[in-house]
């Protein structure tokens, strides 16, 4: 399987925030903000809302003058016992943290040995999940998941999933057409969220953003009832801003 999409936003915000991680795992004392910036060569723009993100996912701490040491989250995630337990729960913690943000339903999903998965999600009372009325693995034709997945194979990737998953009508705005779908994927930029507007059902928007770091196929996305439509687009928008946490946990 090869991969088509230039590497996106959040995944050089995630390089670029394991450039602090390590040069702060350097110094036991700790560094201050200046000192990275020395030694990773980020501007004070860059570098400012990294370190934000990285005290707030617990990867980073300051102490007494301001200086930054490592934190417990990377502790847990750096240990090789119970690191996928660790994994499961820091990404419980910040799909959470997301579904509030963004007021809606989120979901990581990967594309593992050719088939679409869903492998951890945020739901609750004001931000409820989507019915899974058909099964995601046969309908990634319809929904922003399956088809911001298919977007970061190749032509080729492509085409194998299609020919093993028939391209059912799910609803009246579903495309059934192969050709049709194949040229909207090939056109879709990767720093755009994907969009599904009641293709996959009724009463349902979603949209989805890549979180692909190396041979990695994987997304992030949300979903919300259609008469919150109207927020749909700024909930993508952060959705994206919310990726770099995402991938750089996968990543350590």
């Amino acid at each position: 399987m090869a991969l088509m999409n230039e590497p996106t936003a959040p995944y050089h915000a995630a390089q670029d925030a394991l450039r602090v991680l390590e040069t702060v795992a350097r110094h036991a004392a700790g560094v201050t903000d200046a000192q990275i910036a020395r030694r990773t060569g980020l501007t004070t723009e860059r570098l400012t809302p990294l370190l934000r993100m990285l005290r707030r996912e617990g990867y980073v701490e300051q102490i007494t003058g301001g200086a930054y040491v490592t934190g417990d989250a990377l502790a847990r995630l750096g240990s090789a016992q119970g690191r996928e337990e660790a994994l499961r729960a820091h990404l419980q913690r910040t799909l959470d943290r997301l579904r509030d943000s963004v007021r809606a339903a989120v979901y990581i999903s990967r594309y593992v040995d050719g088939e679409v998965r869903i492998t951890q999600y945020a739901a609750g009372p004001g931000a409820p999940p989507v019915n899974e009325w058909v099964d995601f693995r046969e309908s990634a034709h319809a929904h922003a998941v399956g088809k911001s997945l298919l977007t970061q194979l190749d032509h080729n990737g492509r085409r194998d999933h299609l020919s093993r998953h028939k391209m059912a009508r799910l609803t009246s705005r579903t495309i059934t057409s192969d050709k049709l779908l194949l040229s909207r994927l090939e056109a879709q930029p990767p720093t755009v969220p994907v969009l599904d507007l009641q293709e996959y059902a009724v009463g349902t928007v979603c949209a989805a953003v890549p979180i692909t770091a190396g041979s990695s196929v994987g997304c992030l996305a949300l979903s919300m009832p259609v008469e919150h439509a109207h927020r749909l687009r700024t909930a993508a928008d952060a959705l994206g801003r919310s990726a770099a946490p995402v991938l750089l946990s996968l990543a350590i």
